[in-house]
């Protein structure tokens, strides 16, 4: 019907200057409205508590992804008030919301057996209406590091795809789904000495690039990108090129004062075998536990783990060359111990939702550090109309 008003309105148009025809047709239909292309005003966005706190234990390492509009938080860690550091309760349950983060409703515990094993600091996507869980660790004197791979479409039933993907186990690796494929970069393997002490092995870091069509089968793209071995980097997809920002390669450094061995550089690849330095210094400062979402095609980041104290700031980038700080608060924080680490974070629909993470230092001797881990949801966005 829409066709045929234009051709009526056409027709009345025909004894009057072409003109004045082209211009009240333009009128009608529109000239390409190029506001549609520009980016939204980012000094704009807000912070809106979702749920200050949700159904689900207070948790860091956690994973949550949309498929079909619906919300699955899947795993992660919950420190435990112990002398030992590190010491958790790690999960394997999995939450659903379908009011986008409002509410939860746990669909999969922990102890029902037939799916993975308890983990967090691992990567979860989706890929052809299923999910897939890669990877990780759980907790204890020595941790394990996992190399399968998992799938489901519902979050109940799952099935295991691979116990041995032929990467090496790993936790704080990144993964994406990319041109209809999965690929997973980086992480590392075995604990780190901040954490357990100077026994056991040292922490080893990869730099190596895998994907997978089906989940099953990996091919390896390169065993050594030339961006430095890490883990806790941001993998995000914008356009034609898989963007690999920040990461860590230790916790802490020593004797302080002393540079941490945290990034700040951007890579971009089209395929996972070619990398290019997009810039080895961004305007955010180095570090690793972050996250980064991309909005009408521009990369935001925010959050992390500063040796010192937490970054408090969220920058935007359309390209990862160029970066631009649009807030110094977000969470609606005003302090750097209201800043998140590891926590879970994407966009949908204009919006970046986050979900949980940890606010701890490596301040021991506090009592109340380990209670700084989130149950919280909330959404940074344009103000509602």
């Amino acid at each position: 019907m829409v066709g045929a008003g234009l051709w009526l309105y056409a027709r009345r148009m025909t004894t009057r200057p072409l003109g004045v025809w082209l211009l009240c047709l333009a009128l009608l239909i529109g000239c390409g409205d190029s506001s549609a292309t520009e980016p939204p005003d980012f000094t704009s966005f807000e912070w809106t508590l979702i749920n200050g706190d949700a159904q689900w234990e207070a948790r860091a390492g956690l994973h949550v992804v949309a498929l079909d509009q619906r919300f699955y938080l899947m795993g992660g860690r919950t420190p435990l008030d112990s002398p030992i550091p590190g010491a958790s309760d790690i999960w394997a349950d999995v939450w659903v919301s379908d009011d986008r983060g409002a509410s939860w409703e746990k669909i999969l515990d922990t102890a029902t057996p037939g799916h993975w094993p308890p983990r967090a600091y691992f990567q979860a996507v989706t890929k052809g209406g299923s999910i897939y869980v890669l990877g990780g660790q759980d907790f204890g004197a020595m941790s394990n590091f996992y190399n399968d791979v998992w799938r489901s479409s519902d979050g109940i039933a799952w099935e295991r795809l691979t116990d041995d993907a032929g990467w090496e186990g790993r936790a704080g690796l990144r993964a994406v789904t990319f041109k209809d494929e999965i690929y997973i970069f980086g992480g590392s393997v075995n604990d780190d000495s901040a954490i357990i002490g100077p026994t056991g092995p040292p922490r080893i870091y990869f730099n190596d690039v895998w994907k997978s069509a089906d989940g099953i089968s990996w091919t390896e793209l390169t065993s050594e990108a030339p961006w430095e071995k890490r883990a806790g980097a941001v993998v995000v997809v914008n356009g034609d090129f898989m963007f690999l920002l920040g990461g860590e390669a230790g916790f802490i450094c020593a004797p302080e004062p002393c540079e941490p061995p945290y990034f700040n550089d951007v890579w971009r690849s089209s395929d996972g075998s070619t990398w290019e330095l997009v810039t080895d210094e961004a305007g955010w400062s180095p570090r690793p536990g972050h996250q980064c979402a991309v909005v009408s095609d521009n990369i935001v980041c925010f959050g992390g783990f500063g040796l010192d104290e937490n970054p408090r700031d969220v920058w935007v980038s359309p390209d990862g060359a160029t970066w631009t700080q649009v807030s110094d608060s977000p969470w609606n924080a005003t302090t750097s111990e209201e800043i998140k680490y590891d926590f879970e974070a994407f966009s949908l629909d204009g919006a970046i939702y986050t979900f949980g993470g940890d606010r701890e230092t490596f301040d021991f001797s506090d009592p109340n550090n380990y209670l700084r881990v989130d149950n919280d949801v909330w959404r940074y966005a344009l103000p509602s109309p």
